[in-house]
């Protein structure tokens, strides 16, 4: 028996079962629903519509989707095509495709059912290691009494770990430092006031939540010492797409003078992106912008433009943490990423 275990996502795995959940993170944070994943395409209307997420775990998932797939004997070039249905669930996340080339190559290499399904638990513990390495790099740039601003979901919910920017956070803490976070709520979604804050008081973890435009008047007060986000596609120059609205933060933390970081894994560089010029940007639903959970307050006809990530220029990045190091400008200038 195979028993994998995260925040979001486990998996039971024998010789006659190979059973796949996911938690429902559209519901969070009034309600903790588990789904049992039995098809492809119910894990394509997952990711696509966020109930799973985080560029990290919508990698594994797709992984051990596509395991799933080889456990129950589906032939070799069905398992490819739902291999690449999954790779174009979402655009932006280059975790998502690396992780699934790796599986495709697997399955190419070796047609062999136990090889892919050690393969996906590999990619689910590699997440886990990395998430600890990446945490431990970080938190050596968080002091003690350190107010730290962060911008969307990056923990638990959004890997297989303790999570990137707010795995960083979560080990400062653990490490005894005395430190308050600010939640940007991150619109349109929410998921900072949704997911990051409900992680936040499960860790005990001393935070408050702001609306997005608030945090340059926070900055103002020097209410703020550090900001740390995570990334869904880091280019080679240093340029990264994140969640909507971290560009925004940057550039305040640049007006201010803080420090401002990124955190990811490896699997997060793109290796083949030059710039972030390079970098696609998903556009989602307007009904996203108009309302949140079935309410809407804008008028039916408005025109709506959804960009689901923005890209950060990598002058405006104080450090890149990952889990090998903590790399700055002269890194990454000399060409760190283009070895990832």
């Amino acid at each position: 028996m195979i028993r994998l275990r995260s925040l979001a996502l486990e998996a039971d795995i024998d010789e006659s079962n190979f059973l796949l959940r996911i938690l429902d993170q559209t519901l969070l944070p009034h309600q903790e629903k588990w789904i049992l994943i039995e098809t492809n395409e119910q894990m394509i209307e997952a990711i696509k519509f966020l109930r799973v997420r985080g560029a990290p775990l919508i990698g594994v998932a797709a992984s051990l989707m596509i395991a799933k797939s080889a456990f129950e004997k589906t032939p070799f070039e069905v398992l490819l095509a739902q291999a690449s249905a999954l790779y174009k669930t979402r655009p932006t996340a280059v975790n998502l495709m690396i992780c699934i080339d790796r599986m495709i190559n697997g399955i190419k290499e070796k047609f062999n059912t136990k090889l892919i399904i050690e393969l996906a638990v590999q990619i689910f513990n590699e997440d886990v290691e990395l998430c600890e390495k990446i945490a431990i790099n970080g938190a050596a740039l968080i002091h003690d009494g350190d107010q730290i601003l962060t911008h969307c979901n990056t923990g638990g919910l959004a890997t297989t770990g303790g999570g990137t920017a707010l795995g960083v956070i979560r080990k400062a803490f653990d490490q005894g430092k005395n430190i308050h976070v600010y939640i940007d709520e991150t619109r349109p979604l929410l998921q900072g006031g949704r997911l990051t804050a409900w992680e936040l008081q499960k860790l005990n973890i001393p935070c408050t939540l702001i609306a997005d435009n608030m945090a340059a008047h926070l900055m103002s007060l020097k209410k703020i010492t550090k900001a740390i986000t995570g990334a869904d596609r880091i280019a080679v120059n240093g340029d990264f797409a994140n969640k909507i609205g971290t560009y925004s933060v940057a550039v305040n933390c640049h007006y201010h003078k803080i420090p401002f970081f990124v955190a990811a894994p490896y699997t997060t560089v793109d290796i083949s992106c030059k710039s972030g010029a390079e970098i696609p940007i998903e556009q989602r639903s307007e009904d996203e912008v108009k309302g949140f959970a079935g309410q809407q307050w804008a008028p039916e006809n408005t025109r709506v433009y959804n960009p689901a990530f923005d890209v950060t220029p990598g002058k405006l990045v104080s450090a890149w943490v990952l889990d090998k190091t903590v790399y700055y400008k002269e890194d990454v200038e000399r060409g760190v990423f283009k070895l990832c």
